[in-house]
């Protein structure tokens, strides 16, 4: 009965005593008003009809066989959803100290027998407007709860569609990232391999030391195109197949200041952490690198990292001029460079780290070779 309050039904009032007479006569004061009465002949028959169908209000009789007023008033208060039920205690009783017992156990209002007909009718019709009140705040609380449930699953789900979306855009970018760079060394197939490994042992040289996973991502990102200034640089020079000239070296140098030209003012992060890995991954730590003979912590860091990943690899892979050395030979000229061509806290994360940088580089080579074998057999 705690919805009878609506537009569509009267409130219902409880009416509970043990004589009958008492019951017809507050009855017949009520149903004139329009309120639902309905009958309790004692504590425990209001208590079972209570539990069946909650009404919106009670009065309740104290001295009773079996339950007196107090004990059921204890007994509903108890439970959360009869706790918000008005209880008028009717009594004939005018001690002090019932009164006070039956407010410590929860009772809201009083009325003495023999009940005032006006006096009834104002506490009832001031209670009900209180528990209509109370239900409204009850079902608002509710609705709100729901509601807050609702749109939280709905910002779950649009936070899943979100990070899917951004997993795929982040997929299709580095692919994109990767096709570019070998745009400027697309007649070596070698190079293909060269900037999925050295990428990948960038970012990985780059958690080792401790850095955050957005510049981590970024130097994944950014670290394919070290070498995009080479699609300025001529193929007699580019792809020579011996050591370079006097004259000839200069000249390829310049693809560090190419690429930084090509990349320069972009407003999107990694592209520009990209322009500074193009012009300064071939700095030195000891101050004889190209192109501007930057020295030690002068050298940005994603460059002095980029530095280690990009020589290993290349020790690593045959080359036109050059055979491909072995792990041996690539890790200890590594270590020799240690303070003079890189940077000695990039070197030591390398040698701290370096099975899980040879699986990246194993993984790397056999995923490009995968894809030439399948280029081939398209092509067949």
């Amino acid at each position: 009965m705690t919805d009878t309050a609506t537009a569509d039904k009267s409130p219902c009032v409880m009416v509970v005593d043990d004589e009958e007479l008492n019951r017809k006569i507050i009855t017949a004061m009520l149903k004139p008003q329009g309120y639902q009465v309905v009958q309790a002949v004692d504590g425990e028959d209001c208590l079972e009809k209570v539990r069946q169908n909650p009404p919106d209000l009670i009065l309740l009789d104290i001295m009773m066989p079996k339950l007196n007023g107090f004990e059921v008033v204890t007994q509903l208060k108890s439970v959360e959803l009869l706790s918000l039920i008005p209880i008028v205690m009717v009594t004939a009783l005018g001690d002090v100290n019932d009164r006070v017992q039956a407010l410590e156990v929860g009772a809201d209002d009083f009325l003495t027998k023999p009940v005032d007909r006006m006096e009834l009718r104002a506490r009832v019709r001031s209670l009900l407007k209180v528990k209509a009140y109370n239900d409204h705040m009850v079902n608002y609380r509710q609705e709100l709860e729901f509601e807050v449930r609702r749109r939280t699953l709905e910002i779950q789900e649009t936070n899943k569609k979100l990070a899917k979306a951004h997993e795929k855009l982040r997929g299709a970018s580095l692919e994109t990232i990767f096709r570019l760079s070998r745009a400027a060394e697309f007649k070596d197939e070698d190079t293909g391999a060269h900037i999925i490994s050295m990428s990948r042992i960038s970012a990985r040289l780059a958690e080792t030391m401790g850095l955050n996973p957005v510049t981590v991502e970024s130097i994944l990102y950014a670290s394919p195109m070290h070498d995009i200034g080479k699609i300025g640089i001529p193929d007699r020079i580019l792809l020579k197949n011996g050591p370079l000239s006097e004259e000839e070296w200069p000249i390829m140098r310049l693809h560090t200041v190419y690429g930084g030209k090509i990349l320069e003012n972009s407003d999107i992060g990694f592209l520009r952490l990209g322009e500074v890995i193009a012009r300064t991954h071939h700095e030195k730590f000891d101050g004889s690198g190209y192109p501007a003979g930057l020295k030690g912590r002068e050298i940005p860091l994603a460059g002095r990292i980029v530095s280690v990943a990009d020589v290993f690899d290349a020790l690593m892979s045959r080359r036109p001029y050059k055979r491909a050395f072995t792990v041996e030979q690539a890790v200890t000229i590594i270590q020799e460079g240690r303070g003079r061509h890189f940077d000695p806290d990039v070197v030591d994360a390398f040698m701290g780290d370096l099975e899980k940088i040879l699986r990246i580089w194993n993984a790397s080579q056999a995923e490009h070779s995968s894809e030439i074998h399948e280029t081939l057999e398209g092509r067949a």
